[in-house]
């Protein structure tokens, strides 16, 4: 496996681009990739061309995460000011704006089926779902504070458990969410109940993805520089990657999961292949920090051939052909 760099925009956003997330295609109209910004906009691109097709300034601060409907006909973005905006991707249209408390509205995915958005609460130290029906919050999942074993709670870094990203298993079933501290928990949603929590980061994981293929599998990134790799279910480390030189700030996983990419602040998009347990290919496209690695879903069209996309501070968007 590999990429090939396709296409690098420079100057996508007026200031660094620390969101990125592929909207599938529909019967209409290919995959689109959509970017947020601190600039507070939110780009819809041409996913072959990178060619911008909408604008979208619903916010008054800086956005902070994008997430697109499995069904590709909505997507949702939230940002500093604390509102979740969720918008029609071929109109542009308000489809609802969700309030939160400031410093509760994080990275967030909707579920498989497109019943639930998932958002992480920040300072709130839980995880806020929405059904997308209604647009009502269905539930709220607290992270619970560590505890030694006296019994008192203990946070690892004293920043307590502020709750920074959230991913789906393929089944739907469990979500896994992340903290400044460096835990993950794994929530049972229709239960409404914590499983039990990984423990391995040292320091702030600020994102994480399930395997496409296998519902147990997860990968974490996390400013201590690694990547880790876990069965869910069982709690096992299977595997930690080193390689990147800062910390790392985005993980995806590869349609047919095979891979994962990750980017990092020092400036670089690593491809890691999952059978080897190695970094097989560095790509320096960008000049500064990168926010968000997205593979694009492959929606039956040639599970081998495809596209990730990377945006940085540098302002810029990458796009490669992965295959």
């Amino acid at each position: 496996m590999k990429v090939n760099s396709l296409k690098n925009v420079a100057g996508a956003h007026n200031d660094g681009i620390w969101a990125a997330a592929w909207a599938p295609a529909t019967e209409s109209r290919p995959g689109l990739l959509i970017t947020g910004s601190v600039d507070e906009t939110v780009k819809l691109w041409k996913g072959d061309e990178l060619e911008c097709e909408r604008t979208n300034t619903g916010h008054s601060l800086g956005v902070v995460a994008v997430a697109a409907h499995p069904g590709g006909t909505i997507a949702a973005s939230t940002s500093l000011d604390s509102f979740i905006r969720v918008f029609d991707i071929d109109s542009n249209a308000t489809v609802t704006t969700l309030e939160t408390p400031p410093s509760e509205a994080w990275l967030m995915q909707f579920d498989p089926k497109g019943v639930l958005l998932a958002v992480a609460g920040g300072g709130s130290c839980s995880v806020k779902i929405w059904n997308t029906a209604t647009w009502r919050m269905d539930t709220t999942l607290t992270v619970p504070k560590t505890e030694n074993a006296d019994g008192k709670a203990s946070d690892k870094t004293g920043l307590g458990k502020f709750v920074l990203g959230v991913a789906w298993s393929l089944d739907g079933k469990n979500l896994a969410c992340s903290t400044m501290d460096g835990t993950v928990a794994i929530f049972d949603v229709a239960k409404e109940k914590l499983l039990h929590t990984l423990e391995g980061h040292n320091m702030p994981v600020r994102s994480l993805v399930f395997s496409p293929v296998d519902n147990n599998v997860l990968f974490t990134a996390s400013d201590d520089k690694h990547i880790h790799m876990y069965d869910a279910k069982s709690r096992v480390l299977v595997s930690a990657f080193s390689g990147h030189a800062s910390w790392v700030l985005s993980v995806d996983a590869s349609p047919e999961g095979a891979a994962i990419a990750s980017g990092s602040s020092d400036k670089t998009v690593r491809l890691w292949d999952l059978k080897m347990r190695a970094s097989v290919q560095t790509m320096t496209d960008h000049s500064d920090q990168v926010w968000a690695v997205a593979f694009r879903p492959s929606n039956g069209e040639g599970l081998r051939s495809g596209r990730l996309a990377s945006v940085s501070d540098d302002k810029s968007i990458s796009l490669y052909e992965y295959a």
